[in-house]
């Protein structure tokens, strides 16, 4: 396998933590017998501050070269004037805009060594295996907006348009279908059908798709509301989640509690598949930059290790080395090292650049590894 990777640090932590995806994709490599380049750009706030454009052009170049796209995280106080008409996160909407990504695709599954760690009772953490799909590229987010003010300069109305098509709905609800068909064939989808005409579109057509191309996976609805609380209350009890733009951005961060600890979580976003079932992404964790830590060499880079291993498997076609990767991950996990923001009060934490090398040690002595790689099953 040859793959050239974008490599996109961004603000904060996020230098840190892909500085640890990198190492664990090299030791992939090696150990694979794969060619794996990686090739770095700017992003975000640091991309404002040298180029004046939040995805500059020598970006976006390296990006439509790239096979698969890791990224870090953008923004922090430093940018965060809400008047500033520049600011960080356009070069991430303008990156999944750049990639055609319209799925965000975040698992949420509890390591049993972190659930002391979530503010969550410990029972009802036990079997929580969530998959949420949110659609990434319509509704608010991306809607026309305005902004008036009276002739002092005060604010005095402003407005965001929510706008989704039936196409927009049919291939996220298709991406859904498709991940829970090799799950546990259940599906749920939220909205705010109630209240909401782009909701009752959202219903009506993931219906439709559901029960004309996946009659063998059960389809449920719930509305946003009631589902917020069901995800802390009764985790358990959900597989595949699919959802619009807004609703999935504050779902998965609550989400995020079941497991301990927002450093832990992966994501890709996706688009159509373009070789066989592979998929040209952007990988990520889904915690922020956290200014307030960055370059104490103590952010958690399980999320970004665990984003590299999804890229090996949508992307790069390693189901097995990301296998390798994720198991890697949680036995770290399971021997005690930890970052500070899954330890309890008095226990040790690790450093970033220790859990990383904790990683990759037990990369390296995985009894995946044959002579030439991982052997693969052949027809």
């Amino acid at each position: 396998m040859r793959a050239m990777i974008a490599v996109l640090p961004g603000d904060g932590v996020g230098v840190e933590v892909t500085d640890a995806a990198v190492d664990v994709l090299q030791s992939v490599a090696t150990l694979g017998g794969h060619e794996l380049t990686f090739v770095h750009g700017l992003i975000g706030g640091i991309a404002i501050d040298e180029t004046g454009e939040p995805l500059p052009v020598a970006t976006r170049a390296i990006v439509q070269r790239a096979d698969a796209v890791l990224l870090g995280a953008v923004g922090g106080p430093k940018w965060s004037d809400p008047s500033a008409t520049v600011r960080p996160e356009q070069g991430l909407l303008g990156l999944r805009a750049l990639l055609q990504v319209y799925a965000n695709v975040r698992p949420v599954a509890v390591h049993p060594a972190l659930a002391s760690a979530a503010p969550i009772k410990p029972e009802l953490l036990v079997g929580v295996d969530i998959v949420f799909v949110r659609e990434l590229t319509g509704g608010l987010y991306f809607g026309e907006k305005t902004h008036d003010h009276d002739g002092t300069g005060a604010s005095v109305r402003a407005s965001d348009l929510c706008v989704y098509t039936a196409k927009e709905v049919e291939r996220v609800v298709r991406m859904a279908g498709g991940i829970a068909r090799a799950r546990r064939k259940r599906l749920l989808s939220v909205d705010k059908a109630n209240v909401l005409a782009t909701s009752r579109l959202w219903r009506e057509v993931t219906t439709r798709v559901m029960r004309v191309e996946f009659p063998d996976v059960t389809l449920e609805h719930a509305l946003v509301d009631s589902f917020a609380m069901h995800l802390i209350t009764m985790p358990s009890t959900f597989d595949v989640v699919v959802t619009e733009n807004l609703f999935g951005d504050i779902l998965t961060d609550e989400a995020a509690v079941l497991a301990g600890s927002i450093g832990v979580l992966p994501s890709a976003s996706l688009g159509d598949a373009h070789t066989g079932e592979l998929r040209r992404g952007l990988y990520e964790p889904i915690h922020g930059s956290a200014p307030d830590i960055a370059g104490k060499g103590i952010a958690n880079p399980a999320g970004a290790i665990l984003s590299a291993a999804m890229l090996l498997r949508h992307s790069l076609g390693l189901a097995d080395e990301a296998a390798v990767v994720e198991a890697a991950v949680s036995d770290t996990i399971t021997a005690g090292l930890r970052t500070a923001d899954c330890t309890e009060p008095g226990s040790p934490a690790s450093r970033t650049v220790d859990f990383t090398r904790a990683v990759v040690a037990r990369i390296r002595g995985s009894s995946a590894w044959g002579r030439s790689g991982i052997a693969r099953a052949t027809a």
